[in-house]
């Protein structure tokens, strides 16, 4: 194996066990997968997974349930990069639609978003609404700003449509769980949770 091949799974290793979102098996199943070309056993690869304090995740997902009882659809590790997380933040609301929920709108990071959070400090939040109207995905934004804030993060945000918000800095601390789902299965469930209480 060349040192660049060998360079690359390193990375993808660390930032996988990292995020907090894959157990061990996962991170081979995904290894494999994105090197299928390669031919290469994962099986004996020594893999630790985070074993972080969730300190400041806790806190991120406070902020997230908090937001669902607003009506706002809140989505931990929304596909792997923006186009992918909106189209996840749809599929969610045909769900909830079906299902006799309307949600306002949603926010969600992806996970490209987790990427910058581990190795740079700071998380992107993208938010708005289902209709394209602005003002209520301006709206949406105060919303998740607000409660974000209300978990004492230090938010970056010019309070524009046009812009996600930034939490910066932001320790990503995330240990895995095998006990929860997020992504969208867990976004659906926080959010009938969060209805059900009114």
């Amino acid at each position: 194996m060349d040192s660049d091949l060998a360079e690359e799974i390193e990375y993808i290793v660390d930032l996988l066990a990292k995020s907090g979102f894959f157990s061990v098996d996962e991170i081979i199943e995904i290894l494999e997968e994105q090197f299928i070309d390669e031919e290469i056993d994962f099986s004996d690869l020594n893999i630790s997974l985070s074993d972080s304090a969730n300190e400041n995740f806790s806190r991120l997902e406070n902020a997230f349930a908090r937001i669902a009882q607003e009506g706002i659809v809140a989505i931990h590790n929304c596909g792997y990069d923006l186009k992918e997380g909106v189209a996840d933040a749809f599929e969610l609301q045909v769900h909830l639609l079906n299902n006799k929920f309307d949600p306002r709108g949603f926010c969600f990071y992806t996970f490209e978003d987790v990427e910058y959070a581990v190795f740079d400090g700071y998380l992107k939040i993208t938010f708005g609404d289902f209709e394209n109207d602005e003002n209520n995905a301006l709206e949406i934004g105060k919303v998740v700003s607000k409660y974000l804030k209300d978990e004492n993060f230090t938010i970056n945000w010019d309070e524009t449509v046009n812009n996600q918000i930034e939490i910066n800095p932001f320790k990503w601390d995330k240990s895995y769980d095998d006990e929860k789902e997020y992504e969208i299965e867990g976004a659906y469930d926080v959010f009938v949770k969060n209805q059900v209480l009114e």
